[in-house]
């Protein structure tokens, strides 16, 4: 297939660019700021400014990974040629707190507190595209991670466990966490792209969370070292230590694994994610958690 990826050189996008190369002919549309993945055409161009860039192409599919509100939904298919199907990855931020969980992919979307402005843009990127390509499919993960990982997720553990530090927890560890290997949303929107199913909207994710305990304890397992942790108590914003929200939720995952029974095990995962923080320490946009924790927390 011809495939268009936005973006193409952090994180998702790379990884998709990466991951479709190997057997379709991947286009990536994004600015040339940095290196590109070897073997796809780039498309030089900010999303914004798109001009005559796509104008006299045919795309057997688009992966909108890059849009985070209804303009950027709106400038790239007005700069469309033509095209056969549209994946979006949407988030499962569009769900407001206050539906009874797990969440289902029929449940009204709308504002959620805890993310605020992001959450919100998706809302509205959904509702946009779905006005203009009903056919499309919308993509609703949890937290992604694996490898070209570059939010300070697990590699802020694995920088804690590098150093043989402790790690300190939010309360007892218990929060639950919910997350997906960024290959097994390939292999999903690869399934798709086959198999083009009736549903259009899709929460993606491992089938379970698990605690915070135990996702640091298999993060310092995966580095061969054991977590030392600390819990944290009293007035101390969370989100200056720790690099989740305080926020437990749970997605409904039976669609998708009628289609794709199985994903990735988070060890496994974690295990790959590390080996490619080893090789690539400082591609991850750092926060200043390792200082707050020095000067009020130990």
């Amino acid at each position: 297939m011809k495939i268009l990826i936005t973006g193409g050189t952090v994180f998702v996008s790379r990884y998709a660019a990466t991951y479709f190369s190997r057997e379709h002919e991947v286009f990536v549309l994004n600015r040339n700021t940095r290196p590109q993945v070897p073997g796809v055409t780039l498309i030089e161009a900010n999303r914004h400014a798109l001009g005559d860039c796509l104008k006299g192409q045919h795309f057997d599919a688009v992966l909108d990974i890059t849009a985070y509100t209804e303009h950027d939904v709106s400038e790239l298919l007005d700069a469309l040629d033509s095209f056969d199907q549209y994946v979006f990855i949407s988030s499962s931020a569009v769900y407001p707190e206050t539906l009874p969980q797990p969440f289902r992919e029929d449940q009204p979307i709308g504002p959620n507190s805890i993310w605020g402005l992001y959450g919100l843009g998706k809302v509205k990127a959904e509702q946009r595209l779905r006005s203009r390509v009903p056919h499309a499919y919308i993509l609703r993960p949890p937290y992604l991670y694996g490898p070209m990982q570059n939010i300070y997720h697990e590699p802020f553990v694995f920088e804690c466990a590098d150093a043989n530090r402790p790690f300190l927890i939010p309360g007892d560890g218990s929060l639950p966490l919910l997350f997906f290997h960024v290959e097994d949303l390939c292999r999903f929107i690869e399934i798709l792209l086959e198999q083009k199913p009736a549903n259009r909207i899709f929460n993606v994710g491992n089938p379970d969370p698990v605690d915070v305990c135990t996702w640091v304890s298999m993060c310092y397992q995966a580095a061969g070292k054991e977590a030392k942790l600390i819990e944290v108590h009293g007035d101390h914003e969370q989100r200056a230590y720790f690099p989740f929200h305080s926020y437990a939720y749970h997605l409904d995952v039976s669609l998708q694994h009628a289609l794709m029974p199985q994903t990735k095990s988070l060890a496994e995962g974690l295990r790959e994610s590390f080996e490619w923080y080893l090789q690539h320490p400082d591609e991850c946009r750092k926060k200043p958690f390792m200082h707050y924790i020095d000067q009020f927390l130990l």
